[in-house]
């Protein structure tokens, strides 16, 4: 971390070395390097360059002079032409043939592909651990009820495992986008400063390869696919929607940040994220224990969010073959959305592997509130006996505020009794059917089966992409 000047939390706070690495220079120097030795490869076979200096560029290719590079480019005011002069310099036999026929765009979005389709590789091995993680928890979970809220009011019962569950599937809904979006992932090829490829037309005429042949050759020593069509770059849309599934990954897991946070407050206190044992809350407040974990995510889950907006913006304000407005600003996209959606998912994973129910404040919520929820079941059961709809819903409400004006001066739940003491209900039910759909935990519908089954579909699913 250097000390004395700005250094980008996201270069030594948030998210892993392997991920910033990816996103260093001197990846993207080695990167480029990479891919203008498969240029001289490629332009080998059609006889344009000799197999010395193909050799000499193999040779210097892994070693990168970052000082260097830095000098000429403060001297030249253009990053890849000081990256050519550097190589040259350290290569001299393949100086003159490095970038032969190629625009910057050739080798930069080449590279930044490589780089996007690796971030998001990481991304989803890193999403799968919090998958298996979160499935674990709704297994355990999936029989225990909870309250359940709506309008953050108490509604109807659920289960804490059928809670996880509702997050697993967001966050499977991520995993499958995340996955489609790498898979789709494109270079520009090698296709010259408007697209056309006119330079490589001109370039390859009279020998052994056409322009198209040479992109496939160097497209398939790469390992990636290339647009057929591009202007300058490759489409800008493409970037928007890399972003926009870091963005879709950012808002499950800012949402699911939520839901812990206002579980762990101590009204509910249901749940608690993981406090050491030498953890400080509150430099003020020696008593206090934050979710500070969670209001981390939410906090970096609205800067990836950000960013959707940029890369909008860099598609659609591409002026025909390009325009370079969108260079500075991709520089801070690419490296600080994946490195902040990869801090959101290690600590996500780390706070639900830790997570603490407590069974006896769920309970005494669940005591307080669960009984309002047997109004539909017994609304239902006396509208089936033959009794005005209507008229049994106006009743169980005006039983209900009862009930609520004395849960708010701190007294038990009433309403089970008020209902079985009802003569407007007991001319439809029996004190005993009054009762028995009162038990709230009888009014859990398949939740607590659907959240084991699913859970295990997700375990099972990952499993076999592992294999």
């Amino acid at each position: 971390m250097p000390e004395f000047t700005f250094a980008s939390p996201f270069s030594w706070r948030y998210g892993s070395d392997e991920m910033r690495r990816l996103w260093s220079e001197n990846e993207k120097h080695r990167l480029w390097r990479r891919i203008w030795v498969e240029l001289a490869r490629a332009e080998e076979a059609a006889g344009l360059v000799s197999a010395e200096q193909r050799a000499a560029l193999e040779a210097a290719a892994n070693n990168t002079d970052e000082g260097r590079l830095a000098a000429i480019e403060a001297e030249i005011q253009h990053d890849l032409m000081a990256a050519v002069r550097a190589f040259a310099e350290q290569a001299p036999p393949g100086g003159p043939i490095i970038h032969l026929g190629a625009t910057s765009a050739d080798i930069e979005d080449n590279a930044d592909a490589l780089r996007i389709r690796q971030a998001m590789h990481l991304i989803e091995a890193r999403l799968a651990v919090l998958l298996h993680t979160l499935a674990g928890k709704a297994l355990d979970w999936c029989s225990i009820p909870v309250m359940g809220f709506t309008h953050l009011q108490p509604a109807e019962p659920t289960t804490a495992g059928y809670r996880m569950a509702l997050h697993l599937q967001d966050l499977n809904l991520d995993y499958t986008n995340l996955r489609r979006e790498r898979l789709a992932v494109r270079g520009k090829g090698f296709k010259g400063a408007v697209g056309t490829a006119a330079s490589y037309n001109t370039l390859l005429a009279g020998t052994s390869l056409t322009a198209p042949e040479l992109e496939a050759r160097i497209m398939a020593s790469l390992g990636l696919e290339a647009f057929p069509i591009t202007g300058q770059t490759y489409p800008r849309k493409q970037d928007w929607r890399v972003i926009s599934a870091l963005a879709g990954l950012a808002s499950s897991l800012s949402r699911l940040a939520y839901d812990l946070r206002l579980l762990q407050s101590p009204l509910s206190g249901e749940l608690s994220e993981p406090f050491g044992a030498w953890q400080v809350g509150s430099s003020a407040m020696p008593f206090k224990r934050n979710p500070i974990a969670s209001e981390k995510v939410d906090s970096l889950g609205r800067l990836v969010a950000s960013f959707v907006d940029v890369a909008w913006q860099n598609a659609t304000l591409s002026f025909l073959e390009r325009t370079l407005d969108d260079s500075a600003n991709r520089r801070e996209m690419f490296p600080v959305a994946f490195l902040a959606a990869e801090e959101m998912l290690i600590t996500m994973e780390r706070v639900v592997r830790g997570l603490r129910f407590d069974q006896v404040a769920a309970r005494r919520t669940f005591d307080r509130f669960s009984p309002f929820a047997a109004t539909e079941p017994v609304l239902m059961a006396a509208v089936r006996a033959g009794a005005d709809r209507q008229a049994v819903h106006e009743h169980l409400r005006e039983l209900s505020m009862q009930a609520w004006a004395a849960v708010q001066e701190g007294k038990s739940n009433p309403l089970p009794v008020l209902m079985q003491n009802s003569e407007a209900l007991l001319k439809w039910l029996s004190p005993g059917e009054i009762a028995r759909l009162s038990d709230p935990t009888s009014y859990l519908g398949t939740a607590p089966e659907r959240a084991r089954e699913f859970a295990l579909n997700i375990l099972a699913e990952l499993d076999a992409s592992e294999e």
